[in-house]
């Protein structure tokens, strides 16, 4: 069947809920997505469809068998093929228009701003460990002014968190500097998820290890986070909507059927999550001992 793409026909049922002007404006954007793993493939895909006419994507991954339980283009055909690759085919299936810049090394410390140009909104989806990466796109945000959104999938939830320009810094909230990578690993984790509304149903603690880079995951939350993105993208790229931005965050836990707001002033210095970092610790101390026994 030989249809031409029509971008105003492809995308005619997002309005309603924005405006032909606003459908335009969202055509007019460019989105940075570092990561294209667990949610950043369903991020970029779910962009896509809500119209966004321009992204830049990174990642030096290729896919495998792990990836197939939550990843988007984790498929038999695409095994062993560039995560970037695969997911820029993809996007380009839905709108054929798109304007793509793609880095295929991933993000490095000499990359960082190239990727960054002309990006209207910086979107996360790293997995936990890109310890670097993260802390040198969130510090250039910051400097360059571009906000930024992170969506973290735990557990069968969605746990949000906004980085605006002239608010709270990356930074400022997790308090990373140059501390250890499974301390930072803890940190992210504690700090995007204040109301740890998915501690209570982890049947197998085992199966989370931060000094062996290892954790659990499911597509529930994947999904979830996409939603949650895409959403705060259409908010903050129209102007239209309340964002709620660090110190403030998001859960919503599906198994829980629960929604928090979270503000933590202080981030990871604040009383209450150092005391849970401090707990945090020593369990994640006594699984290591009991692991090894």
């Amino acid at each position: 069947m030989d249809v031409p793409f029509d971008y105003g026909e492809a995308f005619s049922r997002n309005i309603g809920w924005v405006t032909k002007d606003e459908q335009a404006l969202l055509r007019s954007k460019r989105i940075a997505i570092a990561g294209l793993g667990g949610v950043g493939g369903i991020h970029l895909l779910t962009l896509a469809r809500l119209g966004i006419g321009a992204f830049t994507i990174a990642d030096f991954d290729h896919f495998e068998l792990a990836n197939f339980n939550r990843q988007a283009g984790a498929m038999v055909s695409t095994l062993g093929h560039p995560k970037v690759q695969t997911l820029a085919r993809m996007a380009l299936d839905i709108n054929p228009e798109i304007n793509l810049r793609i880095y295929s090394e991933g993000i490095t410390h000499e990359n960082v701003r190239e990727f960054l140009r002309g990006a209207d909104l910086f979107v996360d989806g790293m997995d936990l460990f890109s310890f670097d990466a993260r802390q040198s796109l969130y510090a250039a945000c910051a400097e360059l002014g571009i906000p930024a959104t992170n969506a973290g999938p735990l557990g069968m939830s969605a746990a949000l968190m906004n980085f605006l320009p002239g608010g709270m810094t990356f930074e400022e909230y997790y308090g990373w500097g140059d501390k250890p990578d499974e301390e930072k690993a803890l940190r992210l984790l504690v700090g995007h998820a204040p109301a740890r509304l998915h501690f209570g149903y982890l049947v197998d603690p085992t199966a989370v290890n931060l000094s062996q880079r290892r954790g659990p995951s499911t597509a529930m939350a994947c999904q979830l986070c996409a939603g949650m993105v895409a959403t705060e993208a259409l908010k903050i790229l129209l102007k239209r909507g309340k964002v709620l931005a660090a110190p403030w965050g998001i859960q919503f836990d599906a198994y829980r059927n629960r929604l928090v707001r979270t503000w933590r002033p202080g981030g990871n210095r604040n009383p209450i999550q150092r005391l849970i970092l401090m707990v945090a610790r020593r369990r994640l101390a006594k699984m290591a001992r009991n692991e090894f026994s």
